[in-house]
C-alpha cells in the first residue's frame, strides 16, 4: 500500500468511526444527565411544596408509630391507615434454648393483638380507635401544630386519647401529650414526646397513693437501606406512679409500598399510652411481637 493510500484508508476510518464515536460521546452524556438529575435534590420551591404534602412518602418517618410511641407523620385528609399489633406472651427468657426452639422461639404461645384505624378528619388533624385483645378499647386524637422547616426545626403535634377496660365500660384512662420531632434527612427521625396519663394505676383511688403518671417518651428511626429501618423507643416515667420497669423496646422493619412489616421487642406487652405509663414487670423479661401497617393512599 502507498503512502497516499494509507493516508485515504486513515481518514476514511476517522471519517466512519467519527459519527459512532460522536453518538456514544452524545449517548454518554444523556446517560449521565439523567443520573445527575435522578441524585440532584428538588430545588428549594419543590421540596417545601412536598413537605407540605402529606400524601408524599417521608423517608425518614415513614410510618404513624415508632413500635408502640406515636410519630409526628400526618395522615391526609380523608385518607386511612390500619395497623395490627401482636406481642407474644412468652418470655425469651423462660427456660433454656432448647425450651425456646420447641416453642418456636415463643410463636406457639398466646399473644396480646390489637386492631388499629385511623382517618385524617381534617387537614393536619386524625382520629382513630384501637382495641386490643384484652378487651381494652382506646379512642385518640392527634393536630399537627407545626410543621418543620426553615422557620423551625422540629415538627410538633398534640395528642389527646382515653381508653377503657371491659369494652371501655371500666377504669378510664385519658392522656394528653405532645410530640416533637426531627427529620433528619432522609435518614433518620428523632422524638421526644410529653405524656401525662389519669388513672394509671389500676387500684381504686381509695386504695391507690398515686394515680397520675408523666412520661417522656424517647424514640428514633434509622433508614439503614433504602427500604429498611432500625427503630428504637423508651419511656422513662418521670414522676407519678411508676411500677415495675420503663417501657423500652427495639425493632427491624421493612416497607414495601404502602405497608411496614416490623419485628420488635419489648420488655413489656405495651400498645396503649396507658399500657405504657404502666411499664413493664420485670428487668429480665423481654417478649417478641410484631406490627403491620397499611396506609390506604
Amino acid at each position: 500500500m502507498t503512502r497516499c493510500h494509507a493516508l485515504t484508508a486513515i481518514v476514511a476510518v476517522f471519517a466512519l468511526g467519527a459519527p459512532a464515536a460522536a453518538r456514544a460521546y452524545d449517548d454518554k452524556a444523556r446517560q449521565d444527565k439523567a443520573t445527575q438529575e435522578s441524585t440532584t435534590p428538588p430545588p428549594a420551591p419543590l421540596q417545601a411544596a412536598n413537605d407540605e404534602d402529606d400524601a408524599v412518602l417521608k423517608l425518614a418517618e415513614p410510618d404513624f408509630t415508632l413500635i408502640s410511641l406515636p410519630t409526628s407523620l400526618r395522615l391526609p385528609r380523608f385518607k386511612g391507615a390500619f395497623r395490627v399489633t401482636h406481642r407474644f406472651t412468652r418470655s425469651l427468657g423462660q427456660g433454656d434454648f432448647g425450651d425456646l426452639a420447641a416453642d418456636l422461639f415463643s410463636l406457639d404461645s398466646g399473644a396480646i393483638i390489637g386492631l388499629e384505624y385511623r382517618f385524617g378528619i381534617v387537614r393536619n388533624g386524625e382520629i382513630g380507635i384501637n382495641r386490643t385483645s384484652d378487651r381494652t378499647i382506646e379512642f385518640f386524637a392527634q393536630y399537627g401544630l407545626a410543621r418543620q422547616g426553615k422557620r423551625l426545626p422540629v415538627e410538633i403535634s398534640a395528642l389527646a386519647a382515653i381508653d377503657g377496660t371491659n369494652n371501655f365500660k371500666d377504669s378510664y384512662s385519658p392522656s394528653l401529650g405532645l410530640i416533637v420531632s426531627r427529620r433528619v434527612s432522609d435518614y433518620a427521625a428523632l422524638y421526644v414526646e410529653p405524656i401525662w396519663v389519669n388513672n394509671a394505676n389500676p387500684l381504686p383511688k381509695e386504695v391507690a397513693d398515686q394515680n397520675d403518671t408523666f412520661m417522656i417518651g424517647l424514640g428514633g428511626r434509622f433508614r439503614v437501606r433504602p427500604t429498611v429501618y432500625v427503630v428504637v423507643e423508651v419511656s422513662p416515667r418521670v414522676s407519678g406512679f411508676k411500677p415495675g420497669v420503663n417501657h423500652g423496646s427495639f425493632a427491624i422493619e421493612k416497607r414495601a409500598g404502602g405497608h411496614m412489616f416490623q419485628l420488635n421487642f419489648s420488655d413489656s406487652f405495651s400498645t396503649l399510652l396507658s399500657q405504657i405509663a404502666r411499664g413493664g414487670l420485670t428487668t429480665k423479661d423481654w417478649y417478641m411481637g410484631f406490627n403491620i401497617t397499611r396506609k390506604f393512599y
